[in-house]
């Protein structure tokens, strides 16, 4: 899939992975359009990288159906669609005072996490199944799971669980969208120095970066972004979830 001259969306992509990926998207010649709830520094990515933001809830389906009208305005030839929008707070299915996480805070990370990821990714798939193609492609989806899919720590229930269902939505697609050229991969990232690490001190910064063992360090963001770029381009990545994680394994807690 050519990324110059094709549309692309990219949720969360008003910072860390997704604005890093967006910038990459756009100065390989893509018209990006930025999906996110961040409108301050939503808009400014977008202006940062030529592109359009608009501000989404990817949760509710008004919402994704009018940003992608606002996408194929800007661009009418969307191909690409890099779903990058989530949220991670720890909770435990039991806190130390013996009290279970109520199912409402379990629901909702899911539901951004996994039911947005869905709710784009199938909306996106509906309105480009029929258009031209690109030599054999219509277009490429690209996921964000996490290693907590596969090593989910003690206070991740929700957030494992959330980006289990990611990996588990991967072949699924990718099998039903193949009739219409449209391929589905899936990114499983290990620790990444985004927005919520660096507000972290450097100490333990350093101290999350040493237990990757190598590179020695806290992935960036772009490394994540030239890892999307690489699935776009090869027509031959479909249908897996690729971890990016410098062979880190993640311990209990």
């Amino acid at each position: 899939m050519r990324i110059d001259g094709a549309g692309a969306i990219v949720t969360g992509g008003a910072s860390g992975l997704g604005a890093a990926t967006a910038e990459r998207l756009a100065t390989n010649g893509a018209k990006v359009t930025i999906l996110d709830l961040d409108a301050e520094r939503g808009a400014a990515a977008a202006e940062r990288i030529g592109g359009r933001f608009v501000r989404t809830d990817v949760t509710s389906e008004e919402d994704v159906e009018a940003a992608l009208d606002r996408a194929f305005d800007f661009c009418e030839a969307q191909r690409i669609c890099v779903n990058c929008a989530g949220i991670g707070p720890p909770a435990k299915a039991v806190d130390r005072e013996g009290r279970a996480l109520p199912l409402e805070k379990f629901m909702g990370i899911v539901s951004i996490n996994l039911g947005g990821t869905f709710n784009v990714a199938s909306k996106f798939a509906a309105r480009i199944h029929a258009s031209d193609p690109d030599g054999d492609e219509r277009g490429v989806i690209v996921n964000t799971a996490s290693v907590a899919a596969f090593d989910g720590q003690i206070g991740q229930p929700a957030y494992g669980a959330s980006k289990g269902g990611v990996v588990g939505l991967t072949l699924p697609l990718a099998r039903e969208f193949a009739r219409y050229g449209i391929r589905v991969m899936t990114i499983a990232p290990g620790l990444f120095l985004t927005p919520l690490m660096e507000s972290l001190p450097e100490e333990a910064q350093a101290s999350l970066g040493a237990q990757v063992p190598f590179p020695n360090r806290l992935g960036h963001p772009d490394e994540y972004a030239r890892l999307v770029q690489s699935i776009v381009e090869n027509p031959m990545l479909n249908g897996e979830t690729i971890r990016l994680d410098g062979a880190i394994r993640m311990a209990p807690k």
